[in-house]
């Protein structure tokens, strides 16, 4: 679904304005799998990172895995996004609201809910008031499957059907990343892409657990895990600044 999304300017704004129940939006950037990063190096990649006309942001979430949406990964990546569109000079008056949105396999939040809003409030005596501050999280309901919108577009997520995909601004993209030849095409490159990324990160995980055992030379821990001796040698110093 990330790829079918990649410049996919009518399906975003289609899931926004669904998950947002609003129709003035309208998206002027899209960047896929976007890294950013704190001051300390700390990154994280944005499934879905978009920008609307009024330059406001939202990184969409796709998880399979309930681990991946606890609340201080939203958190993490509400902070990465706002610390990245304030410009030198920029009032903080001035920032834009934030949406971080996870769209979750299941019901994360386990209160058979389509949506789960998360916002800021002050408490006043045994008053709660919205505090304001533009920044919103919401958790959608993968599981959701009620005869409305929502219900239609969480159905879209999980098909593997592009005839069956209700709306056609996801069906055409899942169309020809699945049907059409040079689309299939792409995605075998993605996929492989994918699984050689997944065993770098094996191999690189598996390096630092041997660099800060410290039994074995830097030379020898490249060779045992086919990394280069620069890589091994990249890593140790990052776990050494980070120790």
């Amino acid at each position: 679904m990330t790829v079918c999304l990649a410049d996919n300017f009518e399906g975003v704004e289609l899931i926004l304005r669904i998950v947002l129940d609003r129709e003035d939006i309208k998206i002027k950037s899209i960047r896929t799998q976007d890294p950013l990063k704190n001051l300390q190096g700390r990154s994280a990649i944005l499934d879905v990172h978009a920008v609307d006309s009024t330059h406001k942001e939202f990184d969409i979430e796709i998880q399979r895995k309930d681990a991946g949406a606890g609340a201080k990964r939203a958190r993490h990546n509400s902070s990465l996004l706002d610390a990245h569109i304030l410009k030198s000079g920029d009032d903080t008056e001035d920032i834009p609201d934030s949406y971080v949105i996870f769209i979750t396999e299941n019901d994360v939040m386990k209160g058979n809910q389509p949506i789960y809003p998360v916002e800021r409030y002050v408490t006043i005596g045994e008053n709660k008031v919205l505090f304001g501050d533009g920044s919103h999280i919401l958790y959608v309901n993968g599981k959701y499957r009620g005869n409305d919108e929502i219900g239609k577009l969480m159905h879209d997520f999980s098909c593997t059907n592009p005839d069956d995909i209700n709306y056609e601004a996801l069906a055409k993209k899942a169309r020809f990343f699945k049907q059409d030849e040079k689309g299939v095409s792409i995605m075998c490159k993605i996929m492989e892409d994918m699984r050689n990324e997944a065993e770098l990160n094996k191999a690189k995980k598996m390096a630092v657990r041997m660099i800060k055992a410290g039994k074995m030379p830097l030379e020898d821990i490249a060779d045992y895990t086919e990394l280069s001796l620069d890589t091994i040698k990249e890593l140790a110093g990052q776990s050494m600044q980070f120790a």
